[in-house]
């Protein structure tokens, strides 16, 4: 067994997740973006560190969350990582408190406070966050707000825990904090059962992910429609009627980024670290 901290796991599972290749859509190794390149994820996974040290030293959750996003905003491309640092921050906790089970994680989060919510929302005054406009009713919650929303969560009582419930059917990292991080689990299970080089087990539990269920981060900036055509793609290449990539060639081409995806991929190789995965 490594002698990694959880922290150390984490930082290490945000490195591995941009190495994976073929990763369709997102930066890998082999492709980039022409303002959003490999060096930035390095970037952003190293300066995420100091955030991610509070959340292993069981500093309240929220305020690791965003001290995270702010380190890893310090690179020129801005958001780099911020749904996979949302996942991370709970799994770190649980973990550095030496119970990394769906059950644990979800007494953390359960845990979270108004407080956790209002750093929750400061934290996308560092960073551009492609979201989609509130439900009616619920414009003066909008996160874009940052922390001119923060007197309406307080006056509500909302915590860090009901904001993602509240996003749960509409976002993809929301509905693993809301649901004891299922896909997160299951995918760390299925990157332990397989073999090759980690990177290959990343790519490949992408695109299982990714023919599970739409990416919500899709749905967001392409539509519906470009969300269904993914899934049904990724589905092609795990029946082997498509070339990964290729796919992935295309999604970079056409600017498809299915980041929800990467984000839980970036959870499950933290879970299968910290249960031995070696590398």
């Amino acid at each position: 067994m490594s002698d990694r901290t959880p922290v150390q796991n984490a930082e290490l599972a945000l490195l591995l997740e941009v190495t994976g290749t073929p990763k369709p859509g997102n930066v890998d190794r082999d492709r980039e973006f022409s303002d959003l390149r490999f060096e930035h994820f390095m970037a952003g996974a190293v300066g995420a560190r100091p955030g991610l040290e509070r959340a292993g030293a069981g500093d309240r959750l929220g305020r690791a969350f965003e001290r995270a996003v702010a380190g890893m905003a310090d690179q020129s491309a801005g958001n780099t990582q911020f749904g996979a640092l949302l996942v991370l921050a709970p799994l770190v906790a649980a973990a550095s408190d030496g119970e990394l089970t769906p059950d644990f994680v979800d007494s953390v989060v359960r845990g979270t406070t108004v407080d956790d919510a209002a750093d929750f929302y400061r934290a996308f005054e560092h960073v551009d966050v492609a979201v989609d406009d509130p439900p009616d009713g619920l414009e003066p919650l909008d996160v874009r707000r940052g922390s001119d929303a923060v007197p309406v969560l307080e006056a509500r009582g909302l915590t860090l825990f009901d904001v993602m419930e509240q996003s749960a059917d509409v976002d993809g990292v929301a509905a693993e904090w809301a649901g004891q991080f299922e896909r997160v689990f299951a995918a760390a299970e299925r990157i332990l059962a397989d073999d090759g080089p980690v990177s290959e087990r990343a790519s490949r539990a992408f695109v299982e992910l990714l023919a599970e269920e739409r990416d919500t981060f899709v749905v967001t900036r392409n539509g519906p429609e470009a969300a269904e055509e993914v899934q049904r793609r990724a589905k092609a290449v795990l029946d082997g009627d498509e070339d990964a990539a290729e796919l992935a060639d295309d999604l970079v081409e056409r600017d498809i980024n299915p980041g929800t995806t990467a984000d839980l991929v970036a959870g499950a190789l933290f879970v299968a670290l910290e249960r031995g995965l070696v590398v």
